[in-house]
């Protein structure tokens, strides 16, 4: 049995396991390529359980896992996902679902829907996006669970944005219910020895933690606040316009106006139509 965070360490100092696990947080890095061995019954067992004590809007657990094992089912999950080998090869690869399916069945094959009609106290009502964004919720706080608990097991993780490409197909391969859709799916395996790679910048403190109120950031502001991605793109002789460009001209190109966008905002409207009846 795996005890996460709440545990002593073997001194019985309470302070010191904290500090490992902030230290764990802090330099925890995504990991895309993996050592070519599976995931021992003992590791997947305790990200389950970690992954079960996730926070869960009114404990509903509105959220599914797929544990995609299947060969096969890997392969085209690459296919779907821009042809990523890596989710092929990943030792282990689950879909987070945001899965309301499980309450609607359980309202209307428990009779509740039935009596709450037959004695007028409640009247029926398909999920909305108010319940699709808690389901979201649920399955991503899973999702980040799952990610912890395997980087406290030298296990190293992906996400894979791309499942929410190719709704279509993606929902016939997964048998998806008409109120289940990806949230996002997970790589694991474990680490390579890597040795000490640099951490990738992320954005000050001030520029993402505000006070009573949003502050819309502009273009100084801005500046200062993605300096550091600029500057390691620029080391690398990665921004557009042969380097002179900005990481604004960066993401533009690369994200924003990108065919795989394109496609994501495509297959994502189509789930949220599906769910709305749309």
């Amino acid at each position: 049995m795996y005890i996460f965070i709440l545990a002593l360490d073997e001194d019985g100092d309470y302070n010191s396991l904290m500090n490992n696990m902030l230290d764990m947080l802090a330099n925890r890095r995504t990991v895309r390529s993996f050592q070519e061995r599976e995931i021992t019954k003992e590791d997947i067992r305790a990200i389950k359980e970690a992954t079960l004590r996730s926070p869960s809007a009114g404990n509903m657990a509105l959220y599914s896992v797929i544990d995609v094992t299947d060969a096969t089912e890997k392969e085209t999950l690459a296919k779907l996902c821009d042809n990523q080998d890596m989710i092929a090869k990943a030792p282990m690869v689950w879909i987070f679902l945001a899965d309301m399916q499980k309450w609607v069945n359980y309202y209307e094959e428990g009779g509740s829907r039935a009596r709450g009609e037959k004695e007028k106290t409640a009247s029926w009502r398909a999920p909305g996006l108010g319940d699709l964004h808690l389901c979201l919720q649920d399955a991503i706080i899973a999702a980040q669970t799952a990610v912890i608990a395997a980087e406290s097991l030298d296990i190293g993780s992906c996400y894979i944005g791309d499942i929410l490409e190719n709704f279509e197909q993606t929902k016939t391969l997964l048998h998806l219910g008409k109120f289940t859709i990806p949230a996002c799916m997970v790589i694991f395996g474990y680490k390579k020895n890597q040795g000490n790679l640099k951490l990738t910048a992320r954005c000050p403190e001030n520029a993402i933690f505000m006070e009573n109120h949003y502050r819309e950031p502009h273009l100084e502001q801005l500046k200062q606040d993605f300096a550091s991605h600029e500057e390691n793109r620029r080391k690398t002789n990665s921004l557009p316009f042969s380097n002179t460009g900005s990481i604004a001209d960066y993401y533009y190109f690369r994200k924003h106006t990108s065919s795989f966008m394109e496609e994501m905002n495509r297959s994502t409207k189509l789930m949220f139509d599906t769910w709305t009846d749309r």
